[in-house]
């Protein structure tokens, strides 16, 4: 646990050096957010509800989305990718951690640093120049924090597991793309899963990119009662220590592979 803590600072210290660069993506996701509340906005028009989410409830789910982008790393993730490509994941094998843990621990810690930069103050400003819909209870309050938690460890280990293609292919960036637009797609973070037609969303249900994105988000905007919240967290485990196994399964096939100098 110590190793972990100290993970997780070396992180938060990592991001916060990095104060223009994630006050220039703040701004970006603000950019991006106006303008899809106005495009939620135009389409809503005289309607007030669609798929069973009013038109404060799309614009609360545009900010929490845009809040949640950064935290849960939904735009691409390089770093693993790079480390196997160089070879430098020789090193990373020789240290007293996991590497699966090693990785973990320090996105909690780029995730805690993204929620005070970019997310807070998203949903602060959403809050005060567009009004938005809160949690109807203290049990939604802290089941949406419990699914954030969640969310991110489900995010992480699809993001992981997508990463563990380098050891088998030379464009595993390519391959990532791919992911990342898959999982912006499904899990709810372009449109809500609302949204889908009927067969496309019961398609996604099976699949665990609504765990990242749309539960979170659904549970706080009070759309799952409170006496379905702990099947809804019971599930969204579920696939996360799902993708946790099958990351551990195929990380251990490709470090037999590995081949480092021809060693």
């Amino acid at each position: 646990m110590s190793l972990a803590l100290e993970l997780i600072r070396k992180s938060l210290q990592r991001q916060f050096a990095y104060r223009a660069a994630n006050l220039a993506g703040f701004a970006t996701n603000l950019f991006f957010g106006v303008l899809r509340a106005s495009l939620f906005i135009g389409v809503y028009g005289t309607q007030t509800t669609v798929a069973g989410y009013s038109r404060q409830a799309a614009i609360t789910f545009t900010a929490l989305s845009q809040a949640y982008l950064s935290f849960m790393f939904m735009f691409g993730w390089w770093d693993l990718i790079r480390v196997i490509k160089s070879g430098d994941i020789a090193s990373s094998l020789l240290r007293p951690v996991d590497l699966f843990a090693w990785w973990w621990w320090q996105d909690v810690g780029r995730a805690l640093v993204q929620v005070l930069w970019r997310g807070l103050p998203i949903v602060v400003l959403f809050a005060l120049f567009y009004g938005i819909l809160l949690p109807p209870s203290l049990a939604h309050w802290l089941a949406m924090l419990a699914a954030m938690f969640i969310g991110l460890l489900t995010s992480f280990s699809w993001r992981f597991l997508v990463s563990l293609s380098a050891f088998w292919t030379q464009d595993a960036i390519g391959i990532g793309r791919l992911a990342w637009g898959l999982s912006n797609l499904l899990s709810g973070f372009l449109i809500p899963v609302a949204y889908f037609p009927d067969w496309l969303r019961t398609a996604v249900r099976f699949t665990p990119f609504p765990a990242m994105i749309n539960t979170p988000i659904e549970i706080f905007l009070g759309l799952i009662p409170a006496r379905a919240l702990p099947l809804a967290l019971v599930e969204q485990s579920l696939w996360a220590v799902a993708l946790v196994g099958l990351c551990y399964l195929v990380q251990t096939a490709g470090l037999r592979k590995l081949v480092i100098h021809g060693g």
